[in-house]
């Protein structure tokens, strides 16, 4: 398991560790750039000896699809700056390859640096692959509150890569919903729960993970996890929970 200091190399606070990996960089303004990156450009500064350049070109292609860039910016996940690796998997999420899944977990395996590893599992997220399932449940479970935090977000990815990614990621959403002690985590496996929940049958997963929702809904302390628990009841539309929601509306409950 991570420790939480290790969100420490960018200088910031523990409890700013939710923010965005890119929040504390500084942004492209019109004062910096003219016009929109040229990708031809950027292209040949990803492979510039300047940290600083290699950054500001991996960040380029988060706004810019070029499937040239795939290479360069796996290579970058790799970068010895930090600041690199982190827009290069950002970029990677803007550009999502299957050659870069593999390349993508191994760095989510293996990098030091918590703002790098949320970055990676959002990216492993938009790739939307069955690989990625095991090292994102394993990230919901063990990483870091500010990657578990996404994982749980890119897991709901899983809703369109297929049936048995839909299973595999139920339970250690659940296991999430119920037991992490950051309210934010439960909160986006709620909502990850319900957007997975749409794309199963009435079976016995379906069952457990609405049974999770409304035991969420009913007793979570936080009223942001029990708002989330109820959306996604709503939005799946399973007659139990929609019951429960109306009973306990009626007696004033919330």
């Amino acid at each position: 398991m991570y420790d939480e200091d290790d969100l420490s190399l960018l200088d910031v606070d523990i409890e700013e560790e939710l923010e965005s990996p890119l929040d504390k960089i500084e942004p492209l303004t019109a004062d910096s750039v003219v016009a929109k990156p040229d990708p031809e450009v950027m292209l040949a500064l990803l492979e510039n000896p300047q940290p600083q350049q290699r950054m500001l070109a991996a960040r380029a292609f988060c706004d810019i699809e070029d499937a040239r860039a795939t290479t360069h910016l796996i290579r970058l996940l790799t970068d010895i700056c930090p600041l690199v690796r982190v827009s290069a998997s950002y970029a990677l999420g803007r550009n999502p390859s299957s050659e870069a899944v593999t390349p993508l977990i191994a760095q989510l395996n293996s990098d030091w640096n918590g703002y790098v590893r949320k970055g990676v599992v959002w990216a492993l997220g938009n790739c939307r692959d069955r690989r990625s399932l095991p090292p994102l449940a394993n990230a919901l479970r063990t990483d870091i509150s500010a990657v578990r935090l996404w994982a749980a977000s890119a897991l709901a990815q899983m809703a369109e890569v297929g049936y048995e990614a839909v299973i595999g990621a139920i339970p250690p959403l659940i296991e999430a919903l119920v037991k992490d002690p950051v309210a934010a985590v439960r909160s986006n496996s709620a909502w990850a729960i319900g957007q997975l929940c749409r794309e199963l049958p009435s079976n016995v997963v379906y069952a457990t993970a609405i049974d999770a929702l409304i035991q969420a809904f009913a007793e979570d302390q936080d009223l942001g996890v029990r708002e989330d628990a109820k959306a996604s009841l709503l939005g799946v539309g399973d007659p139990r929970g929609l019951q429960l929601i109306e009973t306990l509306e009626q007696e004033g409950w919330f």
